[in-house]
């Protein structure tokens, strides 16, 4: 089950990314906390590692040095975002510009207004 669920939060991921141009704060980091219980250096941590080439090296790097990558889920993760990314990209580009700015939009208001609901 936890192989899936990384794959899963990977492949979200990555279909937000192909979208949006985003994935590891908004969607790879909340998701390793509240599915996968992960630390929130843990979580950030091993997001960085899974969106390394070219995003994050460097704070990888510092993450890791200080005991706080999961490889093996970044690895998962990795994986769910490479194939994730392509499938997201497919749809946003299929859609009117006008839907395209609804639809990110609508997204990052339901993200923003479930942090102020929640506090998390």
């Amino acid at each position: 089950m936890p192989y899936v669920a990384l794959l899963l939060i990977g492949l979200v991921a990555g279909v937000a990314a192909g979208m949006f141009g985003i994935g590891g704060g908004l969607i790879i980091v909340p998701a390793l906390m509240f599915v996968m219980k992960a630390r929130p250096l843990d979580a950030i941590g091993t997001s960085l590692a899974a969106l390394i080439p070219p995003v994050g090296l460097l704070g990888a790097v510092e993450y890791y040095r200080n005991g706080h990558i999961k490889l093996g889920w970044a690895a998962l993760i990795a994986a769910g975002l490479f194939a994730g990314a392509f499938f997201g990209a497919r749809i946003m580009i299929s859609l009117p510009e006008v839907l395209v700015r609804r639809i990110y939009a609508i997204f990052l208001l339901a993200m923003s207004l479930r942090m102020l609901v929640t506090g998390k």
